[in-house]
């Protein structure tokens, strides 16, 4: 009984849960039914997720659960209830095979799982009940919130923004409210005075705070333009605080993972704006007056239209695409300062890695990768573009070279043979453990071995399954893109800025810079739009469709050449 590897799993659903030690309870019970059973539990076999929905499956602690699960490290898991493992019945269901599969005993304290027919299906009703229960408390919660803004009552704000302190329940005599912070006041009403009387930019708002050492609510005296437009923006200065500014959805697809943050978030959505019509308003204490705001709406609006960008006729075709191939951070795009270029105009800009900038990390360059010219990359990007819908079967040629040609049948065939054998002495093994003719110590390796082989198969087999499909749908996506070339290769030379920045972003996946060459690494849509013409439509940087890629490379030797006079002074410029 000793010899039993024993796990435990727990998981709360939110970071107040988390903050408030609840998830210490279903560790403390886990750990104390373990040990009644005379168990030895080590401690990097307790698996803790916290702050993490049960509505998905993409945990940490799930995720590494499951491979020391799939590598044949665990005997018996112990979770407190069926919901903490995950709140779906599906999901329930699917993590109960997998385990079963792994040789894996599931426990939950609070009921058993058997192997009959109804055992299995309160399983799932209780799994059908908690998702029900997940979806009726977030409906309740909704419409409480709801009804609350609709009332006026200030308890269902997140909070108090700058110039005012949150007062709850119970310090405001029952009901919550908002007091004015005389200092903090002050300071608001001075930013508005400076933009809606004297018309200053955020940069100028943003530069006099500075000067005069006023501070943040968190204690800084920098202030970001971000935190000026906030304020600017925010109803509640005016005397009406906006509720259901914002709503949430599914999470979307991202250019790339961010830096220093998980590729799955602990909250799997993404926040969108709700329009102002729809905005719940509820009435606090008013530190500016309603013209005043008004004004102030409106020089924003008129600041935006009068953006200075237009002069320097720079426009960052390739925003968004380009990534650095030294560090990974992305390449923004920075005009040329007045002193930088001496009095004399510019067309161009530059694309500089963000790793570059001393002044992001603490005043510490982690990146030395160049900066390059806009119009010398644009025009590189364009070219290959313009290359690629001019000779589609370039990419054929490209795409078939990454394929092997030979006829796979027979491999597959004696993957699959191999496999299935596998699995039955997989069966045969556990059967023998099961009747006591070898012994745990002689199991255990032999299993772990197989396990492994099988996974191996099982990936070989994947991958040659999805080199057919794809050899399949080659010719498919070809004949597409040839349509789609013929139809846009006449005006490729008359494309204006918009056209080119649309047909970029359908064609090109990301665009990689390295010290001495730019990658163009292509992506191509079984289905191209319709609609390039130039008018302005959605951004199809995020296609959701099967792809395959390209990379294309540009040599940056006749750029460097082109550019030599900013290019070097730019490695030795210090931030």
């Amino acid at each position: 009984m000793n010899d039993l590897q024993v796990a435990i799993y727990a998981r709360v659903s939110s970071e107040q849960q988390s903050e408030t030690k609840t998830i210490d309870s279903q560790v403390s019970e886990l750990r104390a039914y373990v040990s009644t059973l005379g168990l030895s539990l080590p401690r990097e076999h307790e698996f803790i997720d916290n702050g993490y929905s049960g509505a998905t499956l993409i945990r940490p602690a799930l995720e590494q659960l499951r491979d020391v699960a799939a590598a044949g490290g665990i005997d018996r898991l112990y979770v407190l209830c069926p919901d903490r493992f995950a709140r779906n019945y599906a999901h329930q269901v699917l993590l109960l095979e997998e385990f079963l599969r792994a040789g894996v005993e599931v426990n939950f304290l609070n009921r058993e799982v058997g192997q009959t027919p109804e055992d299995q299906l309160l399983l799932q009703v209780q799994g059908m009940i908690s998702e029900y229960e997940r979806a009726k408390i977030m409906e309740r919660s909704r419409r409480g919130k709801r009804h609350a803004a609709q009332a006026g009552m200030v308890s269902v704000l997140s909070g108090a923004p700058y110039g005012y302190r949150y007062i709850g329940k119970h310090e405001g005599a029952g009901e919550a409210r908002f007091d004015i912070l005389l200092e903090e006041a002050r300071v608001v009403r001075q930013v508005f005075a400076w933009v809606g009387h004297d018309r200053c930019s955020i940069g100028e708002v943003c530069r006099r705070l500075t000067a005069a050492k006023e501070q943040t609510r968190t204690g800084k005296t920098v202030w970001d333009r971000a935190t000026v437009w906030d304020m600017l923006k925010n109803p509640a200065y005016k005397g009406m605080a906006a509720f259901g500014k914002t709503s949430v959805e599914p999470l979307r697809p991202r250019l790339r993972a961010q830096r220093g943050r998980p590729m799955q978030p602990k909250r799997a959505v993404s926040t969108q704006d709700v329009p102002r019509e729809q905005w719940l308003s509820i009435p606090v204490p008013a530190l500016v007056s309603e013209e005043l705001f008004e004004s102030v709406q409106e020089q924003l609006q008129e600041n935006r239209q009068r953006a200075r960008i237009g002069e320097r006729g720079a426009r960052y075709l390739l925003q968004g695409l380009l990534v650095c191939g030294c560090c990974g951070y992305a390449y923004y795009g920075k005009p040329i300062s007045p002193s930088a270029r001496k009095g004399h105009p510019r067309s161009y800009a530059y694309y500089r890695c963000i790793g570059s900038d001393a002044y992001r990390f603490g005043g510490v360059r982690l990146c030395w990768n160049k900066q390059l010219r806009t119009d010398l990359v644009d025009e590189a990007v364009w070219q290959e573009v313009c290359q690629l819908l001019e000779d589609p079967a370039r990419l054929e040629h490209e795409y078939r070279q990454q394929l092997q040609t030979a006829d796979m049948a027979p491999e597959l065939k004696g993957l699959q043979t191999s496999l299935g054998r596998l699995r039955q002495g997989i069966a045969r093994l556990i059967d023998s453990y099961a009747e006591g003719i070898i012994d745990k110590a002689e199991f255990d390796p032999r299993i772990t071995r197989m396990r492994e082989r099988v996974r191996q198969l099982e990936a070989h087999i994947r991958q040659i399954q999805d080199q057919e499909s794809l050899e399949q749908e080659l010719q498919l996506i070809i004949g597409r893109l040839e349509t789609f070339a013929t139809k846009v290769s006449e005006g490729l030379s008359q494309a204006d800025w918009l056209t080119r920045r649309e047909m970029i972003r359908t064609l090109v996946k990301r665009v990689e810079i390295h010290e001495e060459q730019v990658n163009v690494i292509f992506r191509i849509d079984p289905t191209p739009p319709s609609n390039l013409s130039g008018a302005r439509t959605q951004s199809l940087q995020h296609c959701r469709r099967r792809v395959f890629t390209s990379s294309r490379k540009y040599d940056l030797g006749r750029t460097r050449e082109k550019a030599t006079g900013a290019l070097p002074k730019a490695r030795s410029q210090k931030q």
